[in-house]
């Protein structure tokens, strides 16, 4: 099954105002309702075989990749793939500890 079918519940706490960022799977009329619906944005690259235009900002859309390499990068503690932890708080812990880990590596003295 699609993540598509699922997505709307996802959005559940969308804020008003903010932007969805999302891939070409997740462009579907029904999902940019749904966030219509919550006051925000959807900046979803459209299918090839979308018969109407949608408005779509390229340059917003870059900041998707951060969020993408940033998961790469998490995914290889081994912690955290394979979710060793029980509770979502100790998951989240983890996930923070790795993330603190990855900032220092970027900011290490290369002497």
């Amino acid at each position: 099954a699609s993540d598509l079918a699922s997505a709307k519940d996802l959005i559940g706490h969308l804020a008003p105002g903010s932007m969805l960022l999302a891939d070409k799977g997740y462009d579907a009329n029904d999902l940019r309702a749904a966030v219509a619906e919550r006051n925000a944005w959807a900046n979803i690259p459209p299918k090839r075989n979308r018969k109407d235009p949608i408005c779509f900002s390229r340059h917003l859309y870059k900041a998707r990749n951060l969020v993408e390499r940033f998961f790469n990068k998490i995914k290889h503690f081994r912690h955290i793939a394979t979710r060793f932890d029980k509770t979502a708080e100790n998951f989240l812990a983890a996930v923070k500890l790795a993330s603190i880990r990855i900032w220092l590596r970027g900011y290490e003295s290369t002497a």
